[in-house]
């Protein structure tokens, strides 16, 4: 089903705006179910922390519409939560509704991200621009509002507050609105610890610390104005760090059962959508790669990814899946990991993931962005926070049994590993060349011996998780970043050469000489059964043709077999 067919409803693909999916023609994957869980057990100030990409901005979107006195009923129609008729009645349109989202207060100091600060909560304030007008606020309190919406003097938009107008400032709002409408507030904060992070980032971490510190404590501390807030954010930051004596705090984290369904899509809900669009051939693909997370006792996929790939297909039937968490995200957690993996123990693990296994970890939910990466043993709990692994099962207490979610979350670890051998090489300049010159010589048994040293260092691919294609794309792209060390050899990969595509072809025009080498993943652990097959390839296909027309005098022929930290290396004239 091409997207061109005006009678289906488009994917939001970047709309995070509740009611702009409810009234733009979008397709909508209820979520509604979300509110009378909520409301059925609310506590004071709940934190829901998630991975990136799996939906939190428009969960609380749909929450601000819900119960926001300014929003219209129709929004809602033909969802689950209309069933509810009571708790609609008691709850929906009934609030003013307070709502920030923190995702770009990302300064590249404190100075600049106060200021975003105060730009995104006087913004907000200035929505409420009836308080000026109200009769039920003192001039006093009129005076208080002004102070939240005064621009300051750079003729930007910008806004001007002192730091106690600043972390006063929500409770300040919330107070008004309260004094105003003759009823409690509802407060949500959407990726509370952004700012923490970028903060963290770029060496301005303790005072974003006490700026926030003091503004949760004024807006969500025996706040008597407040209904109930809800935050949401990736991490669940330690209490002694931001939420200092805050004893009203329910936390709802990835392994909790409650509210698993609510965030990311369930199996059934993409059964749903593929249907919708025509794709349910790509049922299958569309499950390996993006499925696979485990929040509470629910499997569920990643929306961001399912929408963005079935946008794809819609375009092109044939599209391969994309990686869009590398798209997106730096991808530091990973690569921090990948580099730390420097012990026996660990490289073992790392393998044991990367084949689809699952190992056991304890895991420290409460962590401060200074704990993260101060012990190898605290990457693990990023890791899992971040949504690069996730459940297989469950916990015993803090002991979470861990796994990578599917095949796109593998194929970041494989990058970065593919990325740190490569760097590896680089270090590695005298044996890269004895590597290098022993092809040229025809050397395979020295080919051989070299190139398994280098297998033994870096972490390897095993058999549990992967297609054999892919493991031969590991073992081709270490090949590859050995040879790229040679800058006056000419390098293709996968070159359309006589009736076929061979691996490597490489061109060294000093000597005259050209080198094909075809990589085979020896699935069974027969190597020299795996060499010959690849150089049966090489002569069925006349891979030397192209080589021959280069002007090439001199051409070698290798097989290449590899299995684990094992490979076998052969020259045409061998066999």
């Amino acid at each position: 089903m091409r997207r061109t067919d005006t009678r289906k409803k488009m994917l939001p693909i970047g709309v995070e705006d509740f009611k702009t999916i409810r009234t733009s023609n979008y397709y909508y994957i209820d979520k509604t179910g979300m509110i009378s869980e909520l409301l059925g057990s609310l506590g004071a100030v709940n934190l829901f922390t998630r991975p990136r990409r799996f939906g939190k901005t428009l969960n609380m979107s749909m929450l601000e519409h819900f119960f926001s006195s300014e929003t219209g009923k129709e929004l809602f129609d033909g969802l689950a939560i209309t069933k509810e008729t009571a708790l609609c009645e008691e709850y929906m349109g009934k609030y003013p509704v307070i709502s920030l989202s923190l995702k770009s207060v990302n300064g590249r100091d404190f100075a600049s991200t106060r200021d975003m600060m105060c730009y995104l909560i006087g913004n907000e304030a200035l929505r409420f621009c009836f308080l000026l007008d109200s009769g039920r606020l003192s001039d006093e309190e009129k005076d208080n509002y002004r102070q939240l919406i005064r621009a300051d003097d750079s003729g930007q938009g910008s806004f001007s507050m002192s730091e106690a107008v600043l972390t006063g400032s929500l409770r300040t709002l919330s107070r008004l609105l309260s004094r105003h409408y003759s009823s409690q507030v509802i407060l949500l904060i959407d990726e509370y610890d952004v700012p923490l992070a970028k903060a963290f980032e770029r060496g301005y971490y303790e005072e974003m610390i006490i700026l926030i510190r003091n503004l949760f404590e004024q807006a969500l501390k025996t706040n008597p104005y407040l209904k109930f807030a809800v935050l949401t954010g990736c991490m669940r930051i330690s209490k002694e760090s931001i939420f200092t004596g805050l004893n009203n705090l329910k936390v709802l984290s990835v392994s909790d059962v409650r509210f698993h369904d609510h965030f990311g899509f369930t199996d059934e809900e993409v059964r749903e959508l593929l249907d919708y669009y025509g794709l349910l051939d790509h049922y299958d693909t569309i499950k390996n790669w993006y499925d696979g997370y485990q929040f509470g006792k629910k499997e569920v996929y990643c929306p961001w990814d399912v929408i963005n790939y079935c946008d794809l297909l819609c375009a092109d039937p044939t599209a391969w899946p994309q990686n869009y968490w590398a798209n997106t995200s730096s991808n530091d957690a990973v690569r921090r990991f990948i580099r730390e993996a420097a012990t026996a123990q660990m490289k073992r693990e790392a393998e044991a993931l990367v084949a689809g296994e699952v190992i056991r970890k304890e895991i420290r939910e409460e962590l401060t962005y200074r704990d993260m990466y101060n012990s190898v043993d605290n990457i693990w709990s990023l890791l899992y926070a971040t949504g690069y692994l996730t459940m297989r099962g469950n916990p015993e207490g803090a002991v979470f049994p861990l796994a990578i979610p599917n095949l796109e979350i593998r194929s970041i670890f494989t990058t970065q590993i593919m990325e740190l051998f490569r760097e590896n090489v680089k270090k590695d300049g005298e044996s890269m060349e004895g590597l290098c010159q022993a092809l040229l010589r025809g050397d395979a048994a020295d080919v051989q011996r070299r190139f398994a040293e280098y297998l033994k260092k870096t972490i390897s691919i095993r058999d549990t998780f992967a297609r054999r294609d892919l493991k031969e794309n590991f073992y081709h792209g270490m090949l590859l970043g050995i040879l790229g060390f040679k800058e006056d050899w000419y390098i293709q990969s996968n070159r359309e050469t006589g009736d076929g595509f061979s691996d490597i072809v490489v061109e060294a025009e000093d000597d005259g000489t050209g080198i094909i080498i075809e990589v085979k993943y020896a699935a069974d652990g027969d190597l020299e059964k795996y060499c010959i097959k690849a150089l049966e390839q090489i002569e069925k296909n006349h891979y030397e043709e192209v080589l021959q027309k280069e002007g090439m005098t001199k051409i070698l022929k290798y097989g290449a077999a590899c299995y684990k930290k094992r490979c076998r290396i052969m020259l045409a004239s061998e066999n």
